[in-house]
């Protein structure tokens, strides 16, 4: 289930998706072709409901000539006690 951070994350990717795409002057349809996919999949991204597909984002980065950074970022400190995977 998506909370309004997730929202907010699926929005700015759509933005900037959108931006990237119109900056390059090609329509969704021209995009979907450089990536393999459909018009109807870039279009699902840039409207940011949902969560867009990692691959699918992979190939428009590509296809916009752009670097696609995943980062997992703790939120909070983690739990006290058993440390799995510590090295020791």
């Amino acid at each position: 289930m998506s909370g309004p951070d997730d929202r907010e994350l699926f929005g700015l990717i759509a933005e900037r998706v959108a931006e990237r795409r119109a900056a390059w002057g090609i329509s969704q349809r021209e995009l979907a072709e450089l990536c393999g996919t459909t018009q109807s999949a870039i279009a699902r991204v840039e409207r940011g409901k949902r969560p867009p597909r990692i691959d699918t984002l992979a190939r428009i980065a590509t296809a916009l000539d752009c670097e696609l950074v995943v980062e997992l970022r703790p939120r909070t400190n983690p739990p006290s006690g058993d440390k799995k995977g510590e090295q020791g």
